[in-house]
């Protein structure tokens, strides 16, 4: 799965080679079979048993996981995924784990997928109030030392901090900051900024924090100001069905995979390709996802006379989201915001290195001038997708460097090192 995209409905193949004489496909090298990517042999015992271990030391065998969405959302992106790999991983090695967030229309109140209980008891904005006086109503029935609490902080905090007394750890991929005046009205933005920046800090102070890159560290210390020695990095992994291809589309192919919203930027992506065009007159480019920045991408392109080589399939399902990563010659992306940047991951795990935006998680994901290239959108991106489009020996040793950057970030580490700090994160003094 991805970054933004997972739960994609299959569509049709939106790809068709513009007019001209057939090519040959061109093949992947060798040094890129599939082996490399199968997963590597897990130490005796497997990575559920390490899990089991650390919870029946730790004492915790339920674990209450709180989030604004589930994966199963409509609007569900990177973080949902994150959390329930791990939540996946944690119920496959015995511990009863619940997942409680909001309820999109038409989905049920309650279910029960991939081995963790699902509740759904509020809406897209009701979850927060549900979901913390539902906690202190319990609160004095539910401070066994088996118990945990794991909170997803997406934007807008659950302060479990307030209504946890238990052991506890926060999931806060990135800094939201600007990215509030990018999605909300002005004063609700201001009312996001002042809530994340200046109430929920000092809530926090005491509580376990795990984001995945050193980037987004950095800046959960600068703006948010947490305690250093409280805040840890552990990379995604990223799932095994991404792997290399048989053969690369026959001519260029830039592919980006994100939810249509105004903080991916995706409009300056546009212009990027529309200029690379005049360069590369049979490149193709597949921007998969959906979301509320549709209108306004479909109009650009019209704009710009691209509707022929450069098009927007919606929700794409698993088969086609891998076999796009398998046959792009480049993965990119212009987002301003990102924890990590999972559809990066995914691309490289099918050999496909990357040109994206220097930002906080993406500067961790991809290896500047190895796994890919980190350029400003416009000019310089256009410029380092053109090097690799043009350029078959950098583009080959940058998908080998990918391949093997990929392997190495596997979901089992991901859910094991991320249990050993909730292990460790009881609350402190004057935490609760």
């Amino acid at each position: 799965m991805n970054d933004e995209s997972f739960g994609l409905e299959l569509g049709p193949p939106a790809l068709t080679a513009p007019p001209g004489p057939p090519r040959r496909a061109v093949p992947v090298d060798a040094s890129c079979a599939l082996p490399a990517v199968t997963a590597p042999p897990r130490p005796a015992g497997g990575a559920e048993a390490k899990i089991g271990d650390v919870a029946a030391a730790a004492g915790l065998r339920r674990i209450d996981m709180v989030a604004w969405r589930d994966l199963h959302h409509p609007e569900a992106g990177g973080s949902e995924l994150h959390a329930a790999r791990i939540a996946e991983r944690w119920a496959a090695a015995g511990i009863e784990v619940t997942v409680t967030a909001s309820r999109a229309p038409g989905a049920p109140g309650r279910d029960r997928l991939d081995g963790y209980r699902l509740e759904r008891p509020a809406g897209r904005y009701g979850i927060f109030p549900a979901v913390g006086l539902s906690r202190l109503a319990a609160r004095p029935a539910r401070r066994g030392p088996a118990d945990a609490t794991v909170e997803i902080w997406n934007g807008m905090p659950f302060f479990s901090p307030v209504w946890s007394g238990r052991p506890r750890l926060v999931f806060l991929h990135h800094v939201h900051d600007g990215m509030w005046d990018l999605v909300m009205p002005r004063r609700l933005a201001a009312v996001g900024r002042f809530l994340e920046g200046r109430v929920a800090p000092p809530v926090y102070r005491n509580t376990p924090v795990v984001t995945l890159s050193r980037s987004s560290r950095r800046a959960i210390l600068d703006v948010l100001g947490l305690r250093p020695e409280m805040v840890s990095v552990v990379p995604p992994g990223v799932d095994e069905v991404f792997r290399p291809g048989l053969e690369r589309d026959p001519d260029p192919l830039v592919v980006a995979v994100g939810r249509l919203v105004t903080y991916k930027r995706f409009d300056l992506l546009v212009d990027t390709l529309v200029a690379l065009r005049r360069r590369h007159p049979r490149l193709r480019a597949v921007i998969a996802g959906e979301g509320t920045a549709r209108a306004g991408l479909e109009a650009r392109i019209a704009a710009h006379g691209a509707a022929g080589w450069l098009s927007l399939p919606g929700r794409v399902g698993d088969d086609r989201l891998i076999d796009l990563y398998q046959r792009a010659w480049v993965v990119a992306s212009t987002s301003a915001f990102e924890g990590w940047g999972l559809t990066i991951t995914e691309a490289a795990a099918c050999a496909t290195p990357a040109v994206v935006s220097p930002i906080a998680g993406h500067i961790d994901a991809v290896d500047d001038g190895v796994t890919g290239f980190l350029a400003q959108p416009g000019a310089e991106m256009e410029s380092r997708i053109d090097a690799l489009l043009r350029d078959e020996v950098l583009r080959r040793r940058m998908q080998k460097a990918a391949l093997r950057r990929a392997a190495r970030l596997t979901w089992d580490r991901t859910a094991l090192d991320t249990l050993r700090i909730l292990a460790g994160g009881r609350p402190r003094s004057g935490g609760s």
